[in-house]
């Protein structure tokens, strides 16, 4: 099975064009302040009218409320709703409420939080492994951490699922040989500082996604 590729935290024209140009299957924007990539209702009006029908659009979330996912669903057209950290129950109540595919987030250090997907099973619509970031950050990802893939190995995964945290162009051949990930979720890796994403960068990582199979 070929592995398709999420470009996040997108914030203007030309990086979007270039995930698209470079055949990502979804694009993802994010909608929490903290984050340098965070994006008002109007931006992302006017990025999300750019994604064709075969791209996924999907906002991504820190335990919103619905206030806050209503203007977002409806300016970023979106097709999914990624979620962190958020509680199974929460979660079930959004794909129920919004009618959209759900992702949680599942952030990894130790394989007792790979476990911890299974509390998602009926609840989210997929599961996203990410890196657990320190205690005290204020973001929730997007920081370039990783997490050892070989707490992966022998996972009955619950849900369909995807691999992020710390992947980029470098790694991600062995993040897919390794892994078998149906999807990879890159932000920062395809960065040249926080928050901006890299046109050249963006293409690379693609492309040594396609070539990777």
């Amino acid at each position: 099975m070929s592995t398709t590729a999420k470009i996040c935290g997108l914030t203007t024209p030309a990086t979007l064009d270039a995930a698209l140009g470079g055949g990502a299957s979804h694009v993802g924007f994010v909608f929490f302040p903290a984050s340098p990539r965070h994006l008002t209702f109007d931006v992302a009006a006017g990025l999300a009218g750019r994604v064709p029908d075969h791209v996924q659009r999907v906002g991504v979330f820190v335990d919103p409320d619905d206030q806050l996912l209503e203007a977002a669903v409806r300016a970023g057209m979106l097709d999914a709703i990624q979620l962190h950290r958020t509680a199974p129950a929460r979660v079930a109540a959004i794909r129920s409420k919004f009618d959209r595919e759900v992702w949680a987030a599942v952030a990894i250090k130790l394989r007792a939080d790979v476990e911890k997907a299974r509390d998602y099973a009926g609840a989210a619509s997929l599961v996203l492994y990410d890196a657990k970031t320190p205690d005290d950050a204020s973001l929730p990802g997007g920081m370039g951490l990783r997490f050892d893939w070989s707490l992966l190995d022998g996972v009955r995964h619950p849900l369909r699922w995807a691999l992020s945290g710390g992947l980029d162009a470098g790694n991600i051949a062995e993040a897919i040989r390794r892994t078998g990930a149906p999807l990879v979720d890159v932000s920062s890796g395809v960065e040249s500082a926080p928050g901006v994403k890299d046109m050249d960068k963006i293409a690379t990582f693609l492309k040594a996604v396609a070539t990777n199979q």
